[in-house]
């Protein structure tokens, strides 16, 4: 008996491996256009045998339980809906909780089904025509080389240039960074990353948790009217919901920091509401006391954040929903400890301290008011807020000098509310309007010493309230199934100067066959300056003056042709060809090569005064898009564009802008290896190949004689880096056991050790011009547990 006991335990372990595993799939099935639930849908498991499926209820709910766990596709179809393929990936360790919208056929009319990851040419905005696609949160940690940053992952797509180590800030077709708008849960939010600066866009570390994000879209051009203040291109994102019926956590390690997460609902017994919540602190400087290097030379950045999210459905009054998201950063550059290792974010010759804390909250309310209509009010406020001491160090000298430089206390917060009206006429016609209000309270204050004996000189000191308002209307008709026109009109006013723009869009999509499509986008686009611009100031024997308020939006006309084709269920080609005119850019009213055009080519947010709005510029190009969507255990993506990005300053020479690379190429794949049920092995690889950055050279003989850097502005963007290359691998394993998942991969980022250039500087101390170099060989190693 003893001897049957002890065998049973010695193979208990192996009974539950043995077992299979399963998981709950639910949600819910909305309309696309109205948000009002759809009974009777039927939500089917493809490649399950005998076929699983679920019927929606009254509410527009389904669920499915004891689905073995995988990657499985979900299709799910309505009478007189537009069929939806939506794939989910099934782990021990957390419940699958899905909102899928289905479109209505303008005709009934039988509908291509699409067998593989989720149409990611169909984005979330129901307006959206061309340059456009919707990205998920595990495109974001899937991807080699992306960090599970969002603004990383999308520099993989067709026009988007990153080729830059240290910071996160995307070049679309061309365009400045500061030209992307940063949207999330529907208001317009400050540059969403860590050690970012005042008007910037980007940043070396993302606030944006991965593991707290839903579907979202990314736009590169001739975007709809809902969108506006942005020339470049819209990251639109949105927080998924916390499980509503369940409590979940999440553990993580990795290089965005230590992370614990939790989420579920309010009451187990109502489960009428749910929260999400996420808190993540800088591993760097333990990682560093590894003598790992992270990119960050010999400072260690020290940074923290928070996010979370609360949803309040009633049956009555709506759905209530309240976010927020925030951090905080710290770093120090100091030349006068600097090692030999280069400083990739340092400054020769300087000690820098720099804070930077940034947050964003919100509450929206989503109200239903009858089965074709519905409203949306948003309603938060957003604050950024920089510290910055520079002081220049002459290493030369033993003990160091040390002398004061540069000082810089500046803040913004804002206050948001827009109210949205959204309406489904009959199948064929829909319409949106809304209006938009930001109020912004800002304090520009920087100074800085010139060593002439004058000691320090105010830049920038103003402290007051302006605010920018804006509509929009919009309008889609449906001709057929295969023509669909989408037309709107944006208006922005900025209470500063009284600047106001009038913003006409349009979209047409023709579907040729079930396989093959035309379309075109063209629209007027406006965005005020970086707030800091409005502020600089001359100094003169008056006193120091601002020369910058009147300053117009920068405006830009883009049009778009593209052309797609489905070359089987999972592969698609996609060729898109722009133009956009830019104007009213602010430039010098004397003869010079600045233009704001070429601004966030760097961390600086410089004083430039006396500038006026006679500017101009054009970025042309064709891009390519090769990709074949996650499904039979692989994937691939390649991306090529070809393009032409110049500007006119004050001086009438038509330049190459800072962003004119010229070209960019990427080729990303990947593989899974099912073991049974409960082994993944997974391993994905990237190549980038990328234009070298363009630079203003320094001269050399004029540095030395001043005793500071100077530029030679006649030679302006000519010149470029070397062409930058990199190749980024990434094994990752997953584990499911009957409560946890366990992930464990490893991001090798620039494999073959390329010498990318960072940048050119002139050293103070040695009086010769410096390189610093990208990553050289970059190692990041991350543990996930899910339970």
């Amino acid at each position: 008996m003893k001897k049957s006991v002890l065998i049973l335990f010695l193979f208990l372990p192996f009974v539950f491996c043995a077992q299979t595993l399963k998981q709950t799939i639910r949600g819910v099935v909305l309309d696309k256009q109205t948000q009002s639930p759809l009974p009777g849908a039927i939500v089917a498991v493809l490649g399950t045998n005998p076929i699983r499926a679920a019927i929606t209820d009254e509410d527009g709910k389904f669920r499915l339980d004891s689905v073995t766990l995988g990657r499985w596709a979900l299709k799910i179809s309505l009478i007189s809906y537009k069929e939806k393929t939506q794939t989910v990936i099934l782990t021990s360790g957390k419940e699958i909780v899905l909102t899928s919208e289905l479109e209505e056929n303008a005709v009934q009319a039988n509908e291509v089904t699409i067998v593989a990851e989720q149409d990611k040419t169909k984005t979330n905005n129901k307006m959206s025509t061309v340059s456009s696609r919707v990205f998920s949160a595990e495109d974001a940690s899937r991807y080699a080389g992306s960090r599970n940053d969002p603004a990383r992952m999308a520099a993989n797509f067709a026009g988007v240039s990153g080729a830059n180590d240290s910071r996160n800030d995307i070049i679309i077709r061309g365009n400045s960074p500061l030209g992307v708008l940063w949207r999330l849960n529907g208001l317009d939010i400050p540059n969403p990353n860590h050690f970012g600066s005042l008007g910037s866009t980007g940043g070396p570390i993302s606030i944006l948790n991965n593991n707290t994000l839903d579907n979202s879209d990314f736009m590169t051009g001739a975007f709809p009217a809902d969108y506006g203040n942005a020339t470049a291109g819209v990251f639109d994102l949105k927080m998924r919901s916390g499980n509503n019926e369940k409590h979940e956590f999440l553990t993580q390690i990795g290089f965005n920091g230590f992370e614990l997460g939790a989420e579920g609902p309010f009451s187990k017994k109502k489960k009428n509401g749910s929260f999400l919540i996420n808190y993540r602190y800088s591993t760097l400087a333990a990682f560093k006391y590894l003598g790992l290097d992270f990119g960050t030379g010999d400072a260690v950045p020290q940074y923290q954040d928070l996010t979370f999210k609360a949803d309040f459905p009633t049956k009555k009054l709506g759905k209530f929903s309240f976010w927020g998201i925030g951090g905080l950063s710290y770093v120090e550059l100091l030349s006068s400890q600097q090692s030999k290792k280069n400083n990739l974010y340092g400054y020769s010759g300087r000690d820098t301290y720099f804070k930077a804390n940034v947050g964003a909250c919100g509450m929206s309310h989503t109200y239903l008011l009858n089965s074709s209509s519905y409203t949306k009010f948003n309603l938060g406020a957003s604050a950024q807020e920089n510290f910055i001491r520079a002081d220049r160090v002459d290493t030369m000298t033993r003990p160091f000098t040390i002398d004061p430089e540069y000082r810089n206390n500046s803040n913004t917060t804002k206050y948001s509310a827009n109210f949205t009206y959204n309406k489904k006429f009959n199948s064929r016609d829909f319409i949106n309007t809304g209006i938009y209000f930001d109020l912004f309270n800002t304090t520009f204050i920087d100074s800085t010493n010139n060593f002439d004996g004058k000691g320090f000189i105010t830049l920038r000191d103003y402290q007051g309230e302006t605010a920018l308002g804006r509509l929009f209307f919009q309008w889609q008709h449906k001709f057929n199934d295969k023509l669909v026109l989408n037309t709107g009109l944006s208006y922005q006013y900025f209470f500063l100067n009284s600047s106001q723009s009038p913003e006409p869009r349009i979209g047409l999509r023709y579907s040729i066959n079930k396989k093959q499509s035309l379309s075109f986008g063209a629209g007027m686009h406006s965005q005020v300056q970086p707030l800091y611009l409005y502020f600089a100031t001359s100094n003169t024997a008056q006193g120091n003056i601002a020369t910058n308020k009147n300053l117009d939006f920068t405006r830009a006309i883009h049009g778009v042709l593209a052309y797609d084709v489905n070359i089987f269920n999972s592969v698609r080609i996609k060729t898109e060809f722009y133009y956009q005119y830019m104007y009213n850019v602010p430039v010098r009213n004397r003869k010079d090569y600045f233009s704001a055009i070429n601004l966030g080519a760097d961390f600086n947010s410089p004083n430039v005064d006396s500038l006026v709005s006679k500017g101009t510029g054009e970025n042309y190009g064709l891009e390519l898009t090769l990709e074949k969507f996650y499904s039979k255990g692989y994937y691939f993506l390649i991306t090529g564009s070809l393009f032409q990005s110049k500007y006119v300053g004050s001086d009438n020479v038509y330049r190459n802008t800072a962003f004119n690379g010229n070209y960019v190429v990427n080729l990303l794949g990947g593989k899974e290896f099912k073991i049974k049920e409960k082994h993944i092995i997974a391993l994905d690889v990237k190549f980038t190949f990328a234009g070298g950055k363009r630079y203003v050279p320094i001269d050399l003989q004029a540095s030395i004689a001043y005793g500071d850097e100077i530029r030679d502005g006649s030679q302006a963007y000519i010149k470029q880096y070397p062409e930058y290359f990199r190749m980024d691998v990434k094994p990752s394993y997953k584990l499911n056991t009957r409560r946890f998942t366990h992930e464990i991969s490893v991001d090798i980022q620039n494999i073959t050790q390329h010498d990318n250039v960072f940048q050119q500087i002139y050293d103070l101390n040695s009086q010769s011009i410096k390189t610093d170099y990208q990553l050289k060989f970059f190692i990041i190693p991350q543990y996930k547990l899910t339970f």
